[in-house]
């Protein structure tokens, strides 16, 4: 566990970071990291995906899927490894699964990381200025909540550990940008859908981790937007399957365009061919889907 000394040494760096370039090539040093102990009792961890080089690189956080009740942070290794290979310090975090506690408690570990990661970033030769987030599937409905509530006290209901000056403004839960794959963005729309289909892994998914039942709705970054909450808009990606009979392409579209009307900037993306989690396997969507993720991080960096 980091504590205040390391973290105090964490300051943001005021030399220029070199600009990023999506065709750049690093070789990786790959570390594991203690992150905290959940209320459950599990150490979550944090796995560091440092480039080899002068530096320092631009910091991502990566949130990953698995319907809030499973997987971790190697969820998304193939496409951590790509992105920091192109130059960016990327740090996937293990989120707490709903059978250890419901909603908000992973969206609390995600904004704890924001925090975290600014204040420890410069360990890993990590520039915290424009940092962003990238979120897969249930991370990727995570990743929202965090960029749209970034001062929701109950999402900043956990300390940074020893780290005493994480509450300067430059070590808040604030993120600069959000990329995203099969994001759940209509959380009542993807129930009714499993409902639809009988998926009862998925129904059953959606019970424990919205407990109780209403949270659904208060989590629901359609409704959130519909509701005409105060939110933050900070500039999305969103990367969806054509094939994704998980969540629809229809109702992705339409949260783009209620994030739009709202005032945000929304690049939606439609992959032919492609099913939920099409990036899990090699192939052209694949590679089209890394080199989007990444142009899409080049113009954040650049605004």
């Amino acid at each position: 566990m980091v504590g205040a000394t390391s973290a105090r040494r964490a300051a943001p760096r005021t030399t220029a970071a070199p600009a990023y370039n999506p065709d750049a090539r690093f070789d990786l040093l790959v570390s594991d990291v203690e992150l905290r102990r959940n209320a459950a009792g599990r150490m979550l961890m944090a796995r560091i995906y440092q480039p080899h080089g002068k530096g320092p690189f631009p910091a991502v956080l990566d949130l990953h899927g698995g319907a809030w009740t499973r997987k971790d942070r190697l969820a998304e290794e193939p496409m951590d490894r790509a992105l920091a290979s192109s130059g960016l310090l990327v740090v996937a975090v293990d989120l707490t699964l709903a059978a250890e506690a419901p909603y908000p408690a992973c969206v609390q570990d995600a904004n704890h990381a924001v925090r975290w990661l600014k204040a420890n970033a410069a360990r890993w030769n990590g520039d915290i200025s424009r940092l962003g987030v990238y979120g897969s599937s249930s991370g990727g409905h995570v990743a929202e909540l965090l960029a749209m509530r970034q001062y929701d006290p109950r999402y900043c209901a956990i300390p940074v550990e020893g780290a005493r000056d994480v509450d300067a403004p430059q070590f808040d839960a604030t993120v600069s940008w959000v990329a995203m794959r099969s994001p759940p963005s209509n959380t009542v729309a993807r129930y009714e859908n499993a409902e639809h289909r009988k998926n009862e892994t998925m129904i059953q998914s959606n019970k424990t981790f919205f407990s109780p039942w209403e949270s659904i709705h208060e989590g629901n970054p359609q409704e959130i937007l519909e509701r005409g909450e105060k939110v933050a808009l900070v500039p999305f990606l969103i990367m969806q399957g054509a094939l994704d009979d998980n969540v629809l392409p229809a109702m992705q579209e339409r949260f783009a365009e209620t994030y739009r009307a709202a005032g945000g900037q929304c690049d939606y993306r439609l992959f032919e061919d492609s099913t939920h989690e099409w990036v899990a396997e090699p192939g052209p969507q694949t590679d089209r889907a890394r080199a989007t993720v990444k142009e899409f991080i080049a113009r954040q960096l650049k605004a």
